[in-house]
């Protein structure tokens, strides 16, 4: 992905990852679009920066997208880069029934969000020069957290279904993944992740230094998340699983 002159969309940019990676890629060059419900946030997000333009969109809202699709392409029409961002985190008690209504909500903005707004710039983000989509899933995609089930498993379909599309696009639309570890921001206040949770500041580091790689990676992997990412693959998959879920 080219680093300047593109017009950038992250959702979830008023705050922690989005907001901070939106003041880095604005800092190199870029017109970025922060999107989401806190209109607020957004505002205090874009301040200072001219190029930051803060925009309300609901991702968990399939006429939120529509409405915001339209406006978005009509008032900045040479977008070129998407991040889906925006999520949310519920926990869960999966030992006893209960009310569905936070998992259904973390289902919804987590995973048909960045289907939906995907699927609605998707013709246009086609037809743009450079263009990129850049999906956030997260450690958790590959070891779930069981507190934050409905979470995890967002992730790892949001993960899955990353790679599909970075497949249907291929020589179309550049399509990269970012995969965190547990990131100090308000999501993870109270959390007791191994290791603690990364600094903001360092995380972006580890990431635009990724970015400034090139080729772009396809996936942007942090230190922090890859010893869930390759569990797996190095035969620590249940070690990894009783270290995420220690004390709960």
């Amino acid at each position: 992905m080219k680093l300047q002159g593109n017009t950038i969309l992250i959702t979830g940019g008023g705050s922690g990852i989005g907001e901070a990676l939106a003041h880095r890629l604005h800092d190199l060059g870029n017109t970025v679009i922060i999107a989401g419900r806190d209109r607020a946030g957004l505002e205090k997000a874009a301040a200072g920066r001219g190029n930051v333009i803060p925009m309300t969109l609901d991702v968990a809202d399939a006429q939120s997208i529509k409405t915001f699709a339209h406006r978005v392409l009509a008032e900045q029409p040479a977008l070129n880069v998407v991040f889906n961002n925006a999520g949310i985190t519920r926990y869960e008690a999966l030992d006893r029934s209960r009310d569905l209504s936070g998992t259904e909500e973390t289902i919804t903005t987590n995973l048909l969000g960045p289907i939906r707004l995907t699927n609605a710039l998707l013709d246009h983000l086609i037809e743009q020069p450079s263009a990129a989509i850049v999906n956030i899933t997260s450690g958790l995609a590959f070891v779930p957290m069981v507190q934050a089930a409905a979470y995890s498993a967002s992730k790892a379909a949001i993960h899955s279904y990353t790679v599909s599309l970075r497949e249907a696009l291929k020589g179309k639309v550049e399509v990269i993944e970012i995969v965190p570890g547990p990131v100090a921001t308000a999501v993870n206040v109270g959390r007791n992740n191994p290791g603690g949770n990364q600094p903001l500041s360092e995380f972006t580091d580890e990431v635009m230094a990724q970015f400034q790689e090139h080729p772009t990676r396809e996936e942007i992997l942090v230190k922090r998340s890859a010893f869930a990412r390759f569990a797996e693959r190095d035969g620590q998959f249940d070690h990894v699983l009783q270290l995420i879920n220690a004390g709960r």
